[in-house]
């Protein structure tokens, strides 16, 4: 996934152009706070609102204005992480986070000391997968944040309690506790290439609608969600089971003949996306372990498909 930036013309301006220089940094983050690359963009521009809405000599006081930049972020997305929860207690049928084309190309990261074990540690492609974002939607927003940015970009306690409003001590238990959700959660990854044999492989039993060949490269406790906000026809609740997620699908290829399956990068993972007269109608990612697909997520919502279709 290549979150893309802006941009930046600082010319005139060197110090505008290291302060722009930040924005991808700022989406990449945000985007893993909040699972919704909409939401990413809304408050990285009241971050940015906030440095502006400051006197230039309150500015230049400012050491570091990209730590700065990145302590706005945080608490901008702990905000709305506690508003988020209550939307989407609202939301019509299962919410999946937002799903975004291309390969992870992290940039602007920090680097420093960690004693986390290097097994425990989530990479930074790992950490924008669909399977770790559901994950991450499990949690508390003070969790969820206090763990993003300790694990996944490698800031220190003491700058993670300046963001979540705890001590250093309480900010470890958050990550701690986060960390043993991801663990529980978490199977050991297939290989890329066996990842991406897969899924050509469902697509290709999906388009003959052979529903034995769908049967066998499924987990037989597979589960499939999808989400489509109200806006559009799809299944309310999950599919569960190998059989039921088949025959599902196969449902799905008589409903929509002229529906085109496209192999695409999900996610920074092999996934499928849907075409109905040249517009992506629906994305889905997979997550791939021991051999078979556990979960599958189609997200159908016209609004969270915007990175697909716009220009």
């Amino acid at each position: 996934m290549d979150i893309p930036a802006e941009p930046v013309d600082g010319g005139a301006d060197p110090g505008l152009r290291a302060i722009m220089s930040e924005r991808r940094h700022l989406i990449n983050l945000a985007y893993r706070l909040l699972g919704s690359f909409s939401e990413a963009e809304d408050a990285v521009q009241e971050t940015y609102a906030r440095w502006y809405a400051m006197s230039r000599q309150q500015q230049e006081a400012i050491e570091s204005p990209g730590a700065w930049l990145t302590t706005v972020a945080g608490r901008v997305c702990l905000d709305l992480l506690g508003s988020a929860r209550a939307r989407r207690e609202r939301y019509v049928g299962e919410w999946v986070p937002e799903p975004l084309p291309g390969r992870t190309d992290w940039i602007g990261g920090r680097s420093g000391g960690s004693t986390v074990d290097p097994a425990d540690r989530v990479t930074l492609d790992e950490s924008v997968s669909m399977a770790f974002l559901v994950v991450l939607e499990q949690m508390t927003p003070a969790e969820r944040v206090a763990f993003v940015l300790h694990d996944v970009f490698c800031h220190s306690f003491a700058e993670v309690a300046e963001i979540v409003g705890r001590t250093p001590a309480a900010c470890r238990q958050l990550a701690s506790s986060a960390r043993r959700r991801i663990r529980a959660a978490r199977a050991p990854a297939d290989p890329a290439a066996q990842q991406a044999r897969l899924v050509r492989d469902f697509k290709r039993a999906w388009e003959a609608k052979d529903i034995d060949a769908l049967i066998s490269l499924l987990d037989p406790a597979v589960t499939m969600i999808a989400d489509g906000g109200g806006q559009v026809s799809t299944v309310l609740g999950a599919v569960e089971g190998s059989e039921q997620v088949a025959r599902y699908a196969v449902r799905i290829a008589d409903w929509a003949p002229a529906m085109k399956i496209l192999e695409r990068t999900v996610n920074g993972r092999p996934g499928l996306v849907a075409q109905q007269d040249g517009v992506i109608v629906t994305v889905a990612a997979f997550d791939v372990a021991g051999g078979r697909i556990r979960h599958i997520w189609a997200v159908r919502n016209p609004d969270k498909l915007r990175p697909w279709t716009a220009g």
